[in-house]
């Protein structure tokens, strides 16, 4: 590689990460915690419980279950109900209207056997504001879409020191730690290996990141094209009044038995954002560990319990699907868990190392840092 393409990606790396550093620290010691959410929302007592048992047979109805949650929250709508894998648990959004913002919604686990209350899902613990500084830093959209800048700018900082450090590395045997040496030439020699070492992980975590902060307006995409589509022949009917919609309970029957072999995931209420003003939105997920990535989204009209469409969401928004859980780890168990937390670590070392390099040299002519990636470090 000629010199002044050595200095065009040099100077690349240094800009693209100077800028987004600060900020992927922070997203990566957010994450770190929130790889293990589920385990430290139990340690904190702040996760809900249901202990499996052999005879798990005899289950409450949907419509039975919906009901017990409304009198924990009187004079509150459905907007939501969702199903645990590993648990008969039946979890249950309510807010005061079907469009309400998140910050009124309000989640409840109850037992499906038993119709038991086992609480409410603590949004306002510990774990919960790390989501919010991970995913916003409690600033909403405009928030998402900022850190998704971030996370491109730093898969540009990703690319070009790769580029930069192919030169300097030729000059050194691979895993290389000149701990004999200068401070400055030892952090170097760790920030270049683990960098190689997590180039894969990074760029993957980076870039599905980046798509999850697009989410809204992937979302609202879906909203104003497939729903809208599925739901066209409604569009100048008047919704159906409360206490007059069809099963809730049979319109998940109706829904699974036009998908065979398919489980559900969530019901989204009529009004919501996931469904329309007339239609229980059934979102089904298949048998194999990509296929419960990707939903189907049948929709059934409330008022009738009739099925009206059923279609996969758009590759768009499968996308989005499948590069949530990818991002935290969160499809492997504990050990995918304890290897993406480690990944972390090692992500923060890179970026701290680099911080550290640049304060240590920021007033060093670029010429001599040129000079230095060619000789690989030998003569400093």
């Amino acid at each position: 590689m000629k010199a002044p393409t050595i200095r065009a990606w040099y100077l690349v790396h240094k800009w693209s990460s100077l800028v987004c550093t600060v900020f992927l620290l922070m997203l990566c010691l957010t994450g770190l915690p929130l790889i293990f959410h589920h385990e430290i929302d139990v340690a904190l007592g702040e996760g809900v419980r249901a202990e499996p048992i052999p005879d798990a047979s005899r289950m409450k109805t949907l419509d039975e279950l919906l009901t017990l949650a409304l009198e924990k929250r009187p004079g509150e709508v459905p907007v939501f109900m969702s199903f645990d894998e590993d648990r008969p648990a039946t979890n249950v959004t309510t807010a005061p209207r079907p469009d309400s913002p998140e910050a009124e919604m309000k989640l409840q686990t109850l037992d499906r056997r038993t119709g038991e209350h086992l609480g409410f899902i603590n949004e306002e613990g510990v774990m919960a504001l790390f989501l919010r500084l991970h995913v916003d830093m409690f600033a909403g959209l405009p928030g998402m879409l900022f850190l998704g800048a971030m996370g491109f700018v730093f898969f540009i900082s990703v690319v070009s020191g790769v580029a930069v450090y192919g030169p300097f590395m030729k000059k050194l045997a691979f895993g290389t730690v000149r701990t004999s040496r200068s401070t400055r030439l030892k952090w170097l020699d760790y920030h270049n290996l683990l960098g190689i070492v997590t180039l894969a992980w990074v760029s993957v975590v980076g870039l599905t990141g980046v798509i999850n902060t697009l989410s809204t307006p992937i979302i609202q995409l879906w909203q104003i094209g497939q729903l809208a589509e599925m739901t066209a022949p409604y569009k100048n009917q008047s919704p159906p009044q409360p206490g007059k919609m069809a099963s809730v309970h049979q319109a998940v029957e109706t829904v699974k038995a036009a998908a065979p072999g398919m489980r559900v995931q969530f019901i989204a209420f009529p009004g919501g954002s996931f469904s329309s003003k007339h239609h229980y939105a059934v979102f089904l997920q298949g048998d194999t560990p990509l296929r419960k990535k990707l939903l189907t989204p049948g929709l059934v009209d409330a008022r009738t319990g009739e099925l009206t469409a059923i279609r996969p969401m758009p590759w768009y928004a499968q996308g989005l699907l499948l590069s949530q859980p990818l991002h935290f780890g969160d499809y492997g168990g504990l050990p995918l868990k304890i290897l993406w937390a480690i990944l972390d670590v090692f992500t923060i070392i890179v970026l701290g190392s680099g911080l550290y390099l640049w304060l240590g040299r920021r007033r060093t002519p670029v010429e001599a840092r040129l000079a230095e990636l060619k000789s690989g470090g030998l003569s400093a």
